[in-house]
């Protein structure tokens, strides 16, 4: 099977999110930022009032406030900073092999990717995880680098899918 696909810089950055969201890691790093600083925020309060001689509600309601605020608001900014450090990396570098276009060969023993840059090549067994979302197929040769599909490259998701599944448990037998 040979599928022919031009992958754009959103694509790369639709991947990081998808891949901060799904990773045990990401989710534990946003909840513990989410949560942990409001309850500095409330600690604060406390600790000023105390050092202040400020009634303690004067200090603690605006503080809850924040933290709530806070709460509620962090992860759009937590996912908008990751989407602008994954651009500050894409202009950082030459990325000619990871944007542009592609061409994945899928076959009995593996797949490849030919690019500008040239090829890479993996086994079935070198992929560790196969994960999709509504837009992309995500092929994951590692934690944290995977093969991106976007599904608009292909005429039958299903079948695509059908077929990495059943190479994916071959391997696993």
């Amino acid at each position: 099977m040979q599928i022919n696909y031009h992958l754009t810089e959103e694509d790369y950055l639709h991947f990081n999110l998808f891949h901060i969201k799904n990773s045990n890691t990401g989710r534990k790093a946003l909840m513990i930022q989410r949560v942990l600083s409001p309850v500095m925020f409330v600690v604060i309060a406390f600790l000023f009032s105390y050092i202040t001689e400020t009634p303690f509600l004067f200090m603690f309601i605006p503080m809850f406030i924040l933290a709530i605020l806070w709460f509620i608001f962090y992860p759009k900014y937590f996912y908008n900073t990751i989407i602008r450090q994954s651009k500050k990396m894409i202009k950082e570098g030459k990325n000619n092999g990871l944007l542009g276009e592609h061409t994945m060969m899928l076959t009995e023993d593996g797949l490849s990717d030919l690019n500008q840059k040239g090829e890479t090549k993996v086994n079935w067994s070198g992929i560790e995880v196969f994960k999709e979302d509504n837009d992309y197929f995500y092929l994951y040769n590692s934690s944290v680098s995977s093969y991106i599909l976007p599904k608009r490259a292909l005429s039958d998701e299903q079948e695509f899918r059908k077929y990495v599944q059943s190479k994916l448990v071959e391997v696993s037998e």
